[in-house]
């Protein structure tokens, strides 16, 4: 039997969403082990003269305790 956690982590992009998450995904994976999948709850977008100019993701990282 395994045991997972889940933390939630918020990250950010000049680029995209996708860029977002793989950069808060790969930051995730330098103090988490085993993770095993991500959850992105939540999507926005910073906005300056009516250019985007960042793209936020909240999202949940899950990783499987080891013993």
């Amino acid at each position: 039997m395994s045991v997972a956690k889940v933390s939630e982590i918020s990250a950010t992009s000049s680029e995209s969403f996708d860029d977002a998450v793989k950069q808060g995904l790969k930051r995730a994976s330098k103090t988490l082990e085993n993770i095993s999948g991500a959850w992105v709850n939540e999507l926005k977008v910073d906005v300056k003269d009516g250019e985007i100019t960042g793209y936020r993701v909240n999202m949940k990282v899950t990783f499987v305790l080891t013993d």
